[in-house]
């Protein structure tokens, strides 16, 4: 018995997610002393994954799967799971993952706990520890079906590398036209050098920031500490930037290791959005804002004169380090 993780990647590269996920996968395999099991789809090269602890790869290449459908993604995830007699599938929380979960869970009959922030809290029975109402409380949620399925919480464990020598198999599992009856037609995707996904860090603006003519503030102080940059919803809803960049409840969460709010407000939304990113500073010339209390760090002042003097502080010190 093995424990199976999805791997996700997109054009040829894996996604971050896919390392945090080996990389808890790997700590509770050598709880329960078993080994820990990739499924890769369209990936020549998953020797990578070994870096994190992956025991074995099941490369699956088709040309049908080489737009993502929800339902047959989880039908290969599926059928892996039980050519592997795995009981723990492990998947992550990108926009991808939430789809294919249910759907998993449902093809295995499968109990499943969403949000999962660390390491089974017991695993008799077994329990893990959940963000609840919007990030805002924790639950230990117990799953008692021989089969379980995890969504890990995206940067809530980390990544650690603990190599193993790794086998790879070819995986041909069996594919029906039934599975793509939701067609891709196009892709558009954002560009820029980070992607809120992956991102570490992300640097946002607001309504505050006046205009679309003033981003570059922004996207200055982005490039001093390889951020991502993001947005707010009325700064999107306006065409100031583009909608990927939108971040909160209803555009995209983000669980950062810091996130910076730059003449933002903060509506319930977006804080329920960010509110898993673990240092929040706040930069805003209303003292009154909302944001400020759920801040880490609070910057009252003029937007326009604090980035222009953080950015240059921040370039000096780099210098000075490197």
């Amino acid at each position: 018995m093995s424990i199976l993780i999805y791997a996700e990647s997109a054009e040829g590269k894996f996604k971050k997610v896919a390392f945090e996920l080996a990389s808890y996968a790997k700590k509770v395999a050598e709880t329960l002393s078993t080994t820990v099991t990739a499924v890769t789809v369209n990936m020549n090269d998953a020797s990578e994954l070994s870096k994190y602890g992956v025991d074995k790869v099941l490369k699956v290449t088709n040309d049908k799967l080489a737009g993502f459908t929800a339902k047959a993604y989880a039908d290969v995830i599926k059928q892996a799971a039980q050519k592997e007699n795995v009981k723990l599938v492990l998947l992550s929380s990108t926009t991808d993952s939430l789809y294919l979960a249910p759907l998993v869970a449902v093809g295995l009959e499968a109990g499943f706990a969403s949000n999962v922030v660390g390491l089974p809290v017991s695993l008799s029975p077994f329990q893990v520890k959940r963000t609840a109402f919007s990030n805002k409380a924790f639950n230990i949620t117990e799953i008692s079906t021989d089969v379980k399925i995890l969504s890990l919480g995206k940067n809530s464990y980390g990544i650690f590398e603990n190599p193993s020598a790794a086998t790879s198999e070819d995986f041909s599992p069996s594919i029906s036209d039934e599975d793509f009856g939701v067609k891709v037609q196009s892709v558009e995707k954002s560009s820029g050098k980070v992607t809120i996904a992956d991102a570490d860090v992300v640097v946002s603006g607001g309504s505050g920031m006046k205009g679309p003519e003033n981003w570059g503030l922004i996207e200055d102080l982005a490039s001093v500490l390889g951020a991502a940059t993001a947005c707010s919803k009325p700064v999107s809803d306006l065409g100031w930037r583009p909608h990927s960049e939108h971040v909160g409840q209803t555009g995209k969460p983000v669980a950062t290791n810091l996130y910076i709010a730059v003449g933002i407000s903060g509506a319930i939304q977006h804080i329920a959005g960010i509110n898993s990113s673990k240092v929040k500073v706040v930069i805003n010339a209303d003292a009154d804002a909302p944001f400020f209390k759920v801040a880490d760090y609070g910057i009252v002042g003029d937007a326009f004169d604090i980035l222009p003097r953080l950015t240059e502080k921040l370039k000096a010190f780099k210098a000075q380090n490197n």
